[in-house]
């Protein structure tokens, strides 16, 4: 069995890292096995913590994340072996008790904040994108979700984004941007370059 192809994608918030990774599965679940696998269930366990420490816990840095469990993870699905992938549950900012087994596939698409940031994980993607969103665009955007879909007040969406999600973004997220080899402006809306994407990864895979 072949090495299996793993695409990074990174952005800051709510930039359309998850519209961009959706449009590469749906064009290649035809023809080749393909899985999207999110940073953001790669949060560390704290179950040892109390709800109100986990709560104050900062969700947008590096260290927020097990990128040792991670890094293991890729190793292994290059090998083409099986992973036990965990799963976080944001409604008590912790991992389930549930994990997912995520079995070889041809490609994989690793989605998150952070991908770009580390050494390591850019070591093990074949290819290397940024989606580049304007901030009021990304915030926009954040807001409309946390109130709609976790419930979230318009006064802890916005002293979040001020407090931790502008000034993380603007030390780890944005200066990982000099690493991609592909930078998306304005996330998956942008037709051509998405199209030129899937060109090249089809190039690769194939």
């Amino acid at each position: 069995m072949k090495k299996p192809i793993i695409i990074g994608i990174a952005g800051g918030s709510a930039s359309g890292k998850s519209s961009i990774a959706n449009e590469i599965y749906e064009y290649f679940k035809h023809e080749h096995t393909i899985k999207i696998i999110r940073l953001d269930d790669y949060y560390k366990d704290q179950s040892h913590l109390t709800m109100e420490q986990r709560v104050k816990t900062n969700y947008d840095h590096p260290l927020a994340f097990d990128m040792d469990l991670l890094v293991k993870h890729l190793d292994l699905l290059k090998s083409n072996q099986s992973i036990e992938k965990p799963i976080y549950d944001f409604t008590v900012h912790n991992r389930s008790l549930q994990v997912e087994v995520i079995n070889p596939r041809d490609v994989f698409i690793l989605e998150g904040l952070f991908v770009l940031n580390e050494v390591q994980i850019r070591e093990r993607c074949d290819i290397l994108i940024y989606v580049d969103t304007d901030a009021d665009i990304r915030f926009i955007r954040r807001l409309k979700r946390d109130m709609q879909e976790r419930g979230r007040s318009l006064e802890s969406v916005c002293n979040q984004y001020l407090q931790t999600v502008r000034p993380m973004h603007e030390q780890f997220v944005e200066p990982s941007k000099k690493y991609a080899h592909i930078i998306i402006p304005e996330g998956s809306s942008n037709q051509v370059a998405v199209d030129l994407l899937i060109t090249k990864i089809s190039s690769i895979v194939s």
